[in-house]
Formats: C-alpha cells, structure tokens, sequence
C-alpha cells in the first residue's frame, strides 16, 4: 500500500493531514519502546553518567534529527507506507527491548545497555520506514546510520579496541622517548624514566577522545564532502592519528613530570587536559578536510564533471 504525498509546507514537512498524522504517529512509535524499557533506562543515564566512554551517545540522536531536519525536502519529497522495511526490523528492535529488560542471558550490565539501545534504535528506524517509506528512508540513510554511535560498545570488543589504543599510544610515546634521547625501560605497558615510572592504563588509551573524533569527523566529512573515497579517507585517517596523539600527550606528560615537577602526572593537565590534544588531533583533519573541499571544487567547476544528482 503506497499513499504518495508530495505538497509540501513551509517548513518541508508533508503538508496534508495525512502527513501531519504520519509525522504524530512516528512520535507515539519512539515512545513506545521507551514506555517498554522505562524501568532500564535509569542503568542506561547510570552508565553514560559513570563511563566517560559513553558521554557523547545522548546527543547521537540530537544530531541524526538535526541531519533529518536539515535535509528534511529532499527526504520528504515522497513519502509512503513502508510496511515490510518497517515491520522487518520494528519487530527485532522490540525483542531486543524486552530480551534486555529481561536479561534472559545474564548480559553484563554494558552489554545488556547496548542491547536495549540497540532495540530502541532499530524500533525507531522501523518506524521511520514504516510511516515514511524506504524512499524517505534511502535518502535519511546516513542520519539513520549515526545513530550506530549512540549504541555503547559492547564487550570483549571495547576491551580489545582499549589494548590496541593502548598499546599503540605506549608504541608512539616510545618513539618519542627515543626521538628525544630521554632514557626509559619499557615492560609491556610500564615505562621506568628518570626519577618517574609510569603505566599507561585503561584510563590512558585515550577512547573517550578517539570516539569523538571519529564522531566528529565522520559527519563532518558528510556535511562538507561529496566524493565518497574522500569521505573514507578522512575517517580512516582518524585512526592513527588518534594513537599519535594521545602518545604525544603521554609523552608530555612525562617530560613535565621528568623536568618540571612529577604532580603534572596527576594534575589538572592530566585530568582535563584531553581537550587540548583533541584540539591538536582535529587540526591536521581540518586541514585535510579543507584541502579535499578544494579538490572537489576544482573537479566539479570543470566543465563535464558536474555531480550526478543524488537520489
């Protein structure tokens, strides 16, 4: 069943009462699953309260519905009911809801999180396809896909991406170390400098910022990017970049430690210093991003390589 609604208002929302009942009805569906998972989402606002890992996840779906809301004329262009996209994956989206309510498989406490708002998500999204059509879906693709951010990672997998930031950083402050003739001994993760020894934990791995940058890039390089290879590029560079940097930090921080005083270990530079090696990671982003910007402008103001329309 396809209902068509092409009229348009002011603000880029179907215009008829069809549409207007369409844009309640997906409202009362975000509800729903909330409704069904509301003696949980207290361990949800516990865990992104006490784990800095997942500070940022509540404004994921902030920012997919500004994305939505910008490109809202082109998205709701054509609307209809999307029945089987929607049911297809509303269907699992609530399952995952009650299964995480229920703990059926005795989950930890972050992972039983990520289910629940996995289900939250994927409801929504079912939702989305089933008041708005796969059409709408297919061009809200990306804003639909961030919301994959707002999910915390489940374990062993945030373990296993914490030793390889950790062990990368620990890598890149050794070739600091070495770069600056500052003697060391290194086992595994603990570095023996003069006067100081320090372990690069858990806390040092530098997830929490590496996150954001990632974030960060990934929908800057969708507002301001129209080649898709661009676009992967500028996020795979995100990687080592986020190991440099927080190596870097490491690094200095030791250095003031070893040469200034060794409270810089546990100091305000230590515990809220993280901002300015993201500020310092961002740079050479910024400059790439602006330099492919460049790139694209040059090829599509060549005559014959104009872009082809999206859909």
């Amino acid at each position: 069943m396809n209902v068509n609604n092409k009229s348009m208002d002011v603000v880029g929302f179907p215009a008829s009462g069809v549409g207007y009942a369409r844009a309640i009805a997906f409202l009362f569906i975000c509800c729903v699953p909330l409704a069904l998972a509301w003696d949980s989402l207290s361990d949800i606002s516990r865990l992104v309260t006490d784990n800095g890992n997942f500070s940022e996840a509540p404004l994921i779906p902030l920012v997919s519905a500004f994305l939505v809301f910008l490109d809202r004329r082109t998205i709701f262009s054509e609307v209809s009911l999307g029945w089987i996209p929607g049911a297809a994956m509303m269907a699992p989206g609530l399952a995952f809801v009650l299964l995480a309510r229920r703990n059926a498989w005795n989950l930890s406490e972050a992972n039983q999180c990520s289910l629940l708002v996995s289900g939250i998500l994927l409801a929504w999204v079912g939702g989305f396809a089933l008041l708005f059509g796969t059409s709408a879906l297919r061009v809200a693709r990306f804003p639909m896909l961030f919301l994959i951010f707002a999910v915390p990672i489940p374990e062993p997998f945030l373990s296993k991406v914490i030793f390889r930031l950790q062990e990368g950083s620990a890598d890149v402050a050794e070739w600091f170390f070495r770069l600056g003739g500052i003697p060391y001994l290194r086992q595994g993760f603990i570095f023996a400098l003069p006067g100081v020894a320090i372990r690069v934990a858990d806390e040092c791995s530098g997830i929490r910022s590496s996150l954001a940058l990632l974030i960060t890039t990934v929908l800057a390089s969708h507002l301001f990017l129209r080649t898709t290879w661009r676009k992967l590029v500028l996020c795979v560079i995100v990687i080592p970049l986020a190991v440099f940097k927080n190596g870097l930090r490491i690094m200095t921080l030791s250095v003031l430690a070893i040469y200034v005083n060794p409270e810089f270990l546990y100091g305000n530079l230590h515990r809220h210093g993280g901002v300015v090696f993201f500020i310092i990671g961002l740079l050479p982003l910024l400059f790439l991003l602006a330099y492919f910007q460049r790139s694209e402008r040059r090829l599509y103001e060549t005559p014959g390589n104009a872009p082809a329309p999206q859909s």
